[in-house]
């Protein structure tokens, strides 16, 4: 069970540093998801796939930024990110130094 949050929160860290690339990674990867299936439906027009893979890949879009929003505000409410702008802060100023 520990090992689980662990990797849940390193997880989460990853996605707070990352968030552009992850929804972008979200989204790539429903566009060629989306397209694969399409692909695969008989019935229906290039166009047709084309456009349904891109707006599944929007909803995707959405719904990684939604969730990026969430993690943030989860940070501003814990403090965590507060911890995070002090030690980058803190490295910063000791480069300077040097």
């Amino acid at each position: 069970m520990g090992e689980e949050k662990e990797k849940l929160d390193s997880i989460r860290e990853w996605i707070v540093e990352n968030k552009l690339r992850a929804v972008g990674i979200l989204w790539a990867s429903g566009i060629v998801g989306s397209m694969a299936y399409n692909w695969s439906q008989p019935n229906m027009k290039p166009s047709v796939k084309i456009i349904h893979a891109r707006l599944h890949a929007q909803a995707l879009t959405l719904a990684a930024l939604a969730g990026a929003a969430i993690v943030e505000y989860y940070d501003h409410r814990s403090g965590a990110k507060a911890e995070r702008v002090a030690k980058f802060l803190e490295l910063h100023e000791h480069e300077h130094k040097n």
